[in-house]
């Protein structure tokens, strides 16, 4: 049942149903949204979920906003939809907003008052593939593979590969997505160069220098392109690659947990110009967000089950329940019969998932310098500014401040805004080791034995 949720009775009050508990709110702390009728646009991704569920839980009615979600083709579709206006926001990659407003592509300012969630993709290499990094993995007592399984054990396939002639390709979605960035960290970290970006010489295809060849394919096509041995192998987010898995086609070789542990993914993307002209609008879908986000991760996932079937929806992402729910609810499977315990390999709330770190988007910055898609050296205030510009943890608080002025969340809920300066402390758990700053980016960059250091160039 979807509750009447608005009734403006005074100049000065709104009143919300308390069908959910809401209570009620004082339009001049909060006031009446600008903009009620709204198109959000996302693509057939788990990650999608608080999407979903603050419009199947009622949340944006009871915003006082009336939502239409619409499935987009791929990430550039998305992206042009808001723009160009046709969407007044999307689930989106967290590196397209700061590519967008860096003017990488289509040159636009695109800002963030919510990151969607934490985790969530994996890799994938075909059934050959798989057997030939085989014999490069150690094994536990059970004969399984032991985890994490570093690209060193790819090394030799893709070497056998180059000598032989042939390509290795694989696939990502998008060139500024977090998979690219994820992938090539693997493939870098165990000594497969995934190539550079000379955007500067009118190369834009990220295959210069490279080892394995990487290019971009929609998410719900990864399992039939790999299927048809165009590619060897892909990064995606769920269901995509359990449902290589469920098909008998591939192996999910490791997730992107074990890339970089609590990894930030997806974001919710405005325009600047959305945010300045409805600015009630836009601290009202935040809430609505950040209550569905609240309830996905409540009471240790039990809500999950419920959110896999409403998922599971062909007007959602459209797997069978079961695919999603082999990743959503806590488990992951590798090889057929190999699914293990792994609870946030989807989080959408704790941990402060939801809050749009600057230190997040600047992580982005930094692999775009390292493969080349910024072509020259910047300052690190260069990256901190370009951050505050897209990443809006100041819409945020307004919306997380008011949830818990209703009593609707615990401050505990959420980092301590009186102190927070919008930078995680440095993060250590990185598949080579290597400790990310947000503060220090220029010092990150020149960590890095593969990639472009100060002074490089295409």
């Amino acid at each position: 049942m979807k509750w009447l949720n608005v009734v403006k009775v005074a100049v000065t009050t709104t009143v919300i149903s308390v069908g959910m508990g809401v209570g009620v709110v004082q339009a001049e702390k909060l006031g009446y949204p600008e903009k009620e009728e709204l198109t959000f646009g996302f693509i057939k991704l788990t990650d999608m979920a608080p999407i979903a569920i603050a419009y199947e839980n009622g949340y944006f009615e009871e915003e006082g906003l009336y939502v239409k979600i619409e499935a987009q083709a791929n990430w550039k579709v998305l992206l042009d939809g808001v723009i160009d206006g046709r969407l007044d926001g999307a689930h989106m990659l967290a590196g397209q907003p700061i590519a967008a407003t860096m003017g990488y592509g289509t040159k636009a300012h695109i800002i963030t008052p919510f990151s969607m969630d934490l985790n969530g993709n994996a890799i994938t290499v075909s059934n050959d593939i798989w057997e030939q990094m085989k014999p490069n993995i150690p094994k536990m007592a059970d004969g399984r593979p032991v985890h994490p399984i570093k690209a060193d054990a790819l090394k030799p396939v893709v070497e056998k590969y180059k000598a032989e002639g042939k390509p290795f390709n694989m696939g990502m979605v998008f060139p500024v997505s977090t998979h690219n960035y994820e992938l090539r960290y693997w493939l870098a970290a165990g000594g497969i160069h995934p190539g550079y970006y000379a955007p500067h010489k009118g190369d834009t295809s990220g295959k210069i220098d490279a080892d394995a060849l990487l290019s971009v394919t929609p998410p719900p096509q990864m399992p039939s392109t790999l299927e048809a041995g165009t590619i060897y192998g892909y990064c995606v987010g769920e269901p995509w690659n359990q449902q290589a898995v469920f098909k008998g086609i591939g192996v999910p070789v490791v997730t992107d947990y074990e890339i970089w542990k609590d990894n930030p993914e997806k974001v919710f993307g405005i325009t600047a110009e959305f945010a300045e002209k409805y600015p009630n609008t836009t601290i009202r879908l935040t809430r609505a967000l950040i209550r569905a986000a609240m309830w996905l991760d409540d009471k240790n996932n039990a809500n999950r089950p419920a959110a896999v079937k409403i998922l599971s929806q062909p007007n959602y992402v459209g797997a069978d329940y079961e695919v999603i729910a082999n990743s959503m609810t806590g488990t992951f499977e590798y090889e057929k019969g190999d699914k293990r315990d792994v609870p946030d390999f989807n989080v959408f709330f704790r941990y402060n998932a939801t809050y749009p770190y600057y230190s997040d988007a600047i992580w982005y910055l930094t692999q775009m310098r390292r493969w080349g898609q910024i072509s020259d050296d910047k300052s690190d205030d260069w990256y901190k500014d370009l951050a505050k510009k897209v990443y809006r943890p100041d819409i945020y608080a307004k919306a997380a401040k008011s949830l818990i002025a209703q009593k609707i969340a615990k401050a505990s809920d959420f980092p301590d805004f009186g102190t927070e300066d919008g930078y995680r402390d440095p993060q250590t758990h990185f598949i080579d080791d290597i400790v990310y700053d947000g503060t220090e980016p220029n010092k990150y960059i020149q960590k890095f034995d593969i990639g472009l250091k100060s002074g490089d160039k295409i």
